[in-house]
Formats: C-alpha cells, structure tokens, sequence
C-alpha cells in the first residue's frame, strides 16, 4: 500500500436512536457514529414490524388518491350517459 493515502481506521462508537450503543472500527473521522436502526431494533432482526408515518404521509396518500380515483369513476359514468 502506498503510505499517507489511505484514511486512519479507528475505534469507532456507534449510538443508534434507540439508545443501543457498540463499538466497532472505522474511518469516521470523530470517532462517532449516530445510527437510526440497529440489530436491536431493525424489524428485520426483532421480527416486529414498526410503522413510521411521519406527519401523516400515508393517510395523506391515500385522501389525494381516493379523490382522483373518484373524479376517475365520476368521469367514466358522465361518459357512458
């Protein structure tokens, strides 16, 4: 390896949003990691399935396609008159 090219590999500290904390190796240069999943709490891991609707995008999904969907079905029965 070529010297002074590569980035130091350090102990690394990483903190996921659930509060679970462990140490591993990296290049992150503050030594610090901040995570939103982890194994402790990724649904895949702990077979629970948690749902994440920040600010209501689901159910406002779901209203801006219910009203196009109606105006659809209302154009179509216009139509067929």
């Amino acid at each position: 390896m070529k010297p002074n090219i590569h980035p130091q590999y350090v102990v690394t500290q990483v903190t996921c949003a659930c509060g679970n904390t462990f140490t591993t190796r990296s290049t992150a240069r503050n030594g610090q990691i901040h995570a939103e999943t982890c194994s402790e709490c990724h649904p895949f891991y702990t077979g629970k399935q948690r749902v994440l609707d920040t600010a209501g995008r689901v159910a406002k999904f779901q209203q801006k396609y219910a009203r196009a969907r109606a105006q659809a079905n209302k154009g179509k029965k216009a139509a067929g008159k």
